[in-house]
């Protein structure tokens, strides 16, 4: 029997942080955790956006237990600000789901100097995640989903000599890296827990070809680039849509089954039930994990170290 939004199991008692829960995916994602009784912090950077996700959440679930968060994952003092604001108000932390992300844009470079996707679907995950863990260390059987994408398959692993594609950069070669990087960083990320004999688990998952408004953003993005707007066309004819694209990262969040280190996608490449998924190019990856750790260590100074009550 395929998997749907039906057998999320009962989510009361658990706090939720999706980012980009404001429309798409994480908009998906939120409502279904929330259906089922999660408290979901909806980490966004667009407040007006996210007041009328809210809204439309709360059409389809009167009584959802929501919280808003600005995050702007472009500026890492605006993620910084955000940890807080969440650490500030709950110890402990059941789930986070490294949802939002741009794709394929014009070259374009954050507040801190970074690339723009790898600045925000990447670094600044790195930095949320590493703020947050010790909530998510505290909270027995807690998980870290990291949506990555198909076009991890086209990306390479970060030069560390030139992460932010200075002189070499593409719209699709610099969202390849990205989605890479997520892939890498869910993996690595399950390591670091296990070495640490962690109870918190990693786990990665990609939505296929979803119809959601990703596709339109990268379209302005990029200034209407002529691979940008096939891809919004393919879409909008063939892709799924936001609800059966997010079912993939709700199983990898919410299956009791699910291990930590497994990756979730649709059964047919881009479409269909979510599945688990193979874990591809494993040659050389460990190299590129550590070198990604050290990327990002570097360019936001932040650590990421699992620490338990135990030990490091």
């Amino acid at each position: 029997m395929s998997w749907t939004a039906a057998r999320i199991p009962d989510q009361h008692g658990r706090t939720a942080v999706v980012t980009g829960s404001n429309g798409g995916l994480g908009l998906v994602t939120a409502r279904e955790l929330a259906a089922k009784g999660a408290h979901v912090v909806m980490a966004v950077r667009n407040q007006e956006k996210a007041a009328a996700a809210v809204e439309e959440i709360r059409t389809f679930v009167p009584d959802a237990s929501l919280e808003l968060v600005a995050l702007d994952l472009s500026a890492q003092e605006s993620v910084k600000d955000a940890a807080g604001r969440i650490l500030a108000a709950h110890d402990r932390l059941d789930l986070l789901v490294n949802n939002a992300g741009v794709m394929a844009i014009a070259e374009a470079r954050t507040v801190d100097g970074y690339e723009t996707q790898f600045g925000v679907d990447h670094l600044g995950h790195w930095t949320l995640t590493a703020l947050l863990l010790p909530a998510l260390l505290r909270t027995p059987g807690s998980r870290v989903v990291t949506v990555t994408s198909t076009a991890h398959h086209m990306g390479r692993a970060v030069d560390p000599d030139n992460p932010h594609l200075r002189g070499r950069y593409g719209p699709w070669r610099a969202y390849g890296q990205a989605k890479l990087a997520n892939f890498h960083f869910g993996l690595g990320l399950q390591q670091e827990l296990e070495r640490a004999g962690a109870g918190t688990a990693s786990l990665i998952a990609h939505p296929g070809l979803s119809n959601t408004d990703l596709q339109a953003v990268s379209v302005a993005g990029s200034g209407g680039g002529a691979s940008q707007r096939f891809f919004h066309t393919m879409a909008a004819r063939t892709g799924m849509s936001a609800a059966d694209g997010a079912l993939s990262q709700l199983r990898a969040a919410t299956d009791p089954a699910a291990k930590g280190g497994e990756f979730y996608g649709p059964l047919f490449v881009n479409n269909g039930a979510p599945v688990r998924k193979p874990v591809l190019r494993r040659i050389g990856m460990d190299r590129a994990i550590a070198t990604l750790w050290q990327v990002s260590r570097r360019e936001t100074g932040v650590a990421l170290e699992v620490r338990t009550r135990t030990g490091d």
